[in-house]
């Protein structure tokens, strides 16, 4: 391979895996759950539970034998999701209504907890935040073991969490201890389904002649991407913008990035690259053309994976 191909790899970090929960209440909306709780490994959601059904629902046949493996893990969630944490999202609710004078009503508190594990490093990185009505609230900094108020209303609920000793110790052994050690047990049922790779199909797709060049990657897993522009060696910063990753419905991932190119002369960016793949696998390359862009508006300047030089793939 000549110096000129080895410019056109990046090197990705190693993929991390995560295990999220996602758990939300109400107060003021009779048609909803009061409460609702989801867990999500690696992006692909393993179960929930809800105070309507008042059942716990896997969604994932590994999923169902791990639990089956070990009864005791499912009553812990049903134990949680219909003993404890209702009542507890509940005072909760009352308690942040009054730190904001509010009246009954209708109100929304939502929390989001879990751990993130880096399987060559080993490192664990552990969080525990609160939203209420669809604000950032309160967040725990497990380095400094205190929590962070977002807003002033939540400073007394800082200083009263931050000196409940026993609480915080709980969630430090949850997050740092218990949810890892949860994680790396999914990953050994699931590793078939969590520990694939998918490589995105891609596509250019330009709305006019004057819009930006969107690079579209999908049907990517895991949710960990990294796309970008790159020129002559050089990736680009300026003029790019770089959209969120986004679910789709099969379990897989996309996402996009555009390159604003109106002020730049078609001839100066031969050469320019864009770049895009799971973190930690294969990437893929694709070489920039401007043949490929079509001037037909009809067309809605689609540019397909299948017209594009692909170089050859090589993992990182």
């Amino acid at each position: 391979m000549n110096e000129k191909k080895k410019n056109n790899f990046y090197s990705f970090v190693s993929a991390k895996h995560s295990l999220k929960f996602f758990l939300t209440a109400s107060s003021g909306l009779p048609d909803l759950p009061q409460f609702v709780g989801v867990a999500v490994v690696n992006g692909v959601t393993t179960g929930s539970c809800d105070t309507t059904s008042n059942m716990v629902h896997v969604k994932q046949a590994w999923v169902k034998r791990y639990v089956e493996s070990d009864p005791q893990h499912l009553q812990w969630y049903t134990g949680e999701c219909f003993q404890i944490l209702p009542y507890h999202f509940k005072a909760h609710i009352d308690m942040f209504r009054q730190r904001f004078n509010q009246s009954e009503g209708v109100h929304i508190l939502q929390k989001m907890n879990g751990c993130e594990w880096d399987e060559e490093t080993g490192e664990v990185i552990g969080f525990m935040q609160y939203g209420y009505d669809g604000e950032d609230y309160i967040a725990l900094d497990l380095k400094t073991q205190t929590w962070i108020a977002s807003k002033p209303q939540a400073v007394v609920t800082k200083l009263s969490w931050d000196a409940d000793k026993g609480r915080m110790k709980l969630y430090d052994n949850f997050i740092t201890q218990i949810c890892p050690e949860w994680l790396r047990g999914y990953l050994e049922y699931g590793n078939s389904s969590l520990l694939r790779t998918e490589l995105p199909s891609v596509s250019l797709l330009q709305k006019s002649p004057s819009s930006p060049v969107s690079c579209h990657a999908t049907g990517f897993y895991p949710d960990r991407a990294v796309m970008f522009w790159r020129k002559d060696g050089e990736e680009l910063h300026e003029d790019v913008d770089v959209d969120e990753i986004l679910p789709n419905h099969d379990g897989t991932f996309q996402m996009s990035v555009e390159l604003h190119i109106s002020p730049v002369a078609p001839e100066d960016w031969a050469g320019t690259t864009v770049c895009s793949g799971p973190t930690g696998v294969r990437v893929r390359v694709f070489q920039f053309s401007w043949e490929f862009i079509s001037n037909n508006a009809l067309e809605n300047y689609i540019m397909h994976s299948s017209k594009m030089h692909f170089s050859r793939y090589r993992y990182i």
